[in-house]
């Protein structure tokens, strides 16, 4: 099969022909690194292309992002197997007080797209979870995400914490959400923003890829 028709099955956000697609190329013995980068994260990449040019929209870009979800699902627990590695590891979460996920899930799945593992902490997230979970799983990226301009200062806790627990040199923290921006980051001392889904990967990626 060509993987032309898996890239076009995400990039038309058709989850269950991404699904059916993906076990097919597995069947007829393709490479689980040539799936992904070929069919999955290519098809991506031209999505947030689009997004970014205002081509697609957030409900689009969402539905291609969980078409691409399905098919990374099917792969991950051959990738270890077949000797993929991922670029980095990313830990993720809204901020504490706000309980706004769609934006989160969005840049995860759209980091999961570039070949990153992300670990979501979930909503509500108190600055110890972030910490906690990027320990444990020795992250390389923390994205912390704010959705309202009254849980903005919780980026900020987070960041304290980190210089209070003497890790904050050890992590890029990226920083994201409607009311965020980059005087914002400046001043809090955050390592990156983005204003959208689909440069936050890039950012992530070009990061991990230089690091």
């Amino acid at each position: 099969m060509d993987l032309k028709e898996i890239s076009l099955a995400v990039q038309k956000g058709k989850r269950k022909d991404v699904k059916a697609l993906v076990e097919q190329a597995l069947s007829e013995g393709m490479e689980v690194q040539d799936i992904l980068d070929n069919g999955l994260i290519s098809a991506m990449n031209l999505v947030g292309e689009d997004f970014k040019n205002n081509k697609i929209y957030v409900p689009e870009m969402l539905m291609s992002a969980r078409a691409m979800t399905a098919g990374v699902d099917l792969l991950s627990p051959l990738m270890s197997q077949s000797g993929v590695k991922a670029i980095g590891t990313v830990v993720i979460g809204t901020v504490k007080g706000d309980l706004h996920d769609i934006g989160k899930n969005l840049v995860a799945m759209m980091m999961r797209g570039k070949g990153i593992t992300v670990y979501d902490v979930g909503t509500d997230a108190p600055p110890e979870r972030f910490i906690e979970k990027a320990k444990e799983v020795n992250a390389d990226i923390i994205c912390l995400s704010a959705l309202l301009t009254t849980t903005m200062p919780a980026i900020t806790d987070v960041l304290d914490a980190l210089k209070a627990d003497g890790s904050r040199d050890k992590y890029y923290v990226m920083i994201g959400g409607a009311p965020v921006t980059q005087a914002f980051a400046d001043q809090v001392g955050a390592d990156a923003y983005t204003a959208d889904a689909a440069t936050a990967a890039e950012v992530a990626e070009e990061y991990l890829t230089n690091k």
